[in-house]
């Protein structure tokens, strides 16, 4: 049996992200593109690895990207679905991304809002119609999205600090 203390990079889980994954306090959803926001549940600096929520209250297309590593995700709420694909992820359903293949996330017109669990290591690239390169995330890039949003919205630079291991 291991034991952690509270408070270190290596600890299994924080008390708050295990009791709240989807927070009543807004503040907490970073905001990354209109009407789309994510919510860190945990970010890896050691592998660059992060855990988040995906929450989109719009419909279309939201992005077209590619990851270099497999991508895990689980709806919790709504759907969504890739236009090279002809399945939907609905509430409930496991997506699994192989690395290297490009796909178009689009949220249908009769979903109000979508909540996905993602689990990403390396990066997401970003890629126009053309499939040429268009920009990137990953999860330093994550660290100071969250890092400005929660020095905006008053939670503090440092409210970040609990996600990251």
């Amino acid at each position: 049996m291991y034991q952690f203390m509270k408070g270190s990079a290596h600890q299994l889980a924080a008390p708050e992200i295990a009791v709240a994954a989807i927070p009543e306090d807004e503040r907490v959803w970073v905001p990354q593109a209109p009407d789309v926001w994510f919510r860190p549940l945990m970010l890896n600096t050691r592998h660059g690895q992060w855990c988040n929520l995906l929450r989109v209250r719009r419909s279309g297309v939201l992005s077209r990207h590619l990851h270099p590593n497999p991508v895990h995700g689980f709806v919790l709420k709504g759907k969504w679905h890739y236009l090279e694909h002809d399945w939907i992820a609905s509430e409930g359903s496991y997506v699994f991304e192989p690395p290297g293949e490009i796909h178009t996330l689009t949220v249908p017109d009769d979903c109000a809002e979508m909540i996905t669990f993602f689990n990403i290591t390396g990066c997401m690239i970003y890629l126009d119609g053309d499939n040429k390169h268009v920009g990137y995330e990953d999860v330093f890039t994550k660290i100071d999205m969250c890092r400005k949003h929660y020095i905006d919205v008053g939670l503090g630079a440092d409210y970040v600090d609990q996600f990251v291991r």
